[in-house]
């Protein structure tokens, strides 16, 4: 079986497949999936040029994308590549240089290799289980604050779709309980900014009212091996079975933790 230090070596390859595409594209169509939810042309061309390659390079591990579904050696596999071709498509279509490409390597429910690429501010990110998080060759590591009131939390997306009114009141509660405890709120648009920014120290915390699995698998494990930690609501570690994502430095992870516990 191949070693996880070649297999790490790959998926940030792959990754800069899709780096350069988004840094030299612009989206000539864009087809809507469900209500305000879009993909493009490039995200359909990422997503086939990446799984070509990763079939070329590890044809015994399968693959998943967001656009294109499961490739047939998916279901047989131990080990499954998941991909977010474009995380942010609705940044990437307006012009906002936030969205990355998200690659994980997924074993059953763990994610053992994962690669983000965020191309507009050339950078590139990386980690293998057990081996620390890198962004451009240096090593990662997550903030040190301790305090609500001193830290940045990132949050995700309003939700879309059928319940979405039901959702966004939770999202909204849970917005103005943060706005009142924490220095500030943001929102980039793209979970693999916001997970790998935690990992970098660029917010102390990151919280997602859902879970989708590529979205997420990668900017995760980065954010772990940065010594960050990553929990369900429930405050149990988060898992691919997980309802909610929150990721935080350790020193404020218990006070998000509770905080967000007072809305769901």
């Amino acid at each position: 079986m191949y070693q996880l230090d070649h297999l790490a070596d790959v998926a940030r390859k792959a990754v800069r497949i899709g780096h350069e595409l988004i840094k030299t594209a612009r989206p000539e169509t864009v087809t809507e999936k469900t209500d305000r939810d879009t993909f493009t042309d490039v995200d359909v061309r990422i997503e086939h040029e990446i799984r070509a390659y990763l079939a070329e390079a590890t044809p015994d591990i399968g693959f998943v994308g967001e656009e294109e579904g499961r490739s047939d050696a998916a279901a047989d596999s131990a080990y499954v590549w998941g991909l977010d071709p474009i995380d942010g498509t609705a940044n990437f279509v307006h012009g906002v240089p936030l969205c990355g490409v998200s690659l994980a390597l997924m074993q059953g429910d763990r994610t053992i290799a994962a690669a983000v690429s965020l191309p507009y501010l050339e950078l590139h990110y990386s980690a293998v289980a057990g081996g620390g998080a890198f962004v451009n060759g240096k090593k990662l590591s997550a903030s040190g604050t301790t305090e609500l009131s001193k830290s940045i939390v990132a949050i995700g997306d309003y939700a879309l779709g059928e319940d979405a009114a039901e959702k966004n009141r939770q999202r909204i509660t849970l917005t103005a309980e943060l706005a009142a405890q924490i220095e500030r709120v943001r929102m980039f648009g793209s979970a693999a900014h916001d997970l790998v920014w935690l990992a970098e120290g660029r917010v102390d915390g990151a919280i997602v009212m859902s879970n989708k699995t590529l979205d997420l698998a990668a900017g995760i494990l980065i954010a772990r091996e940065a010594g960050a930690l990553v929990l369900d609501s429930s405050g149990a570690d988060h898992t691919h079975a997980s309802t909610h994502t929150i990721a935080a430095t350790p020193g404020i992870a218990s006070q998000l933790l509770s905080l967000v516990q007072s809305v769901v």
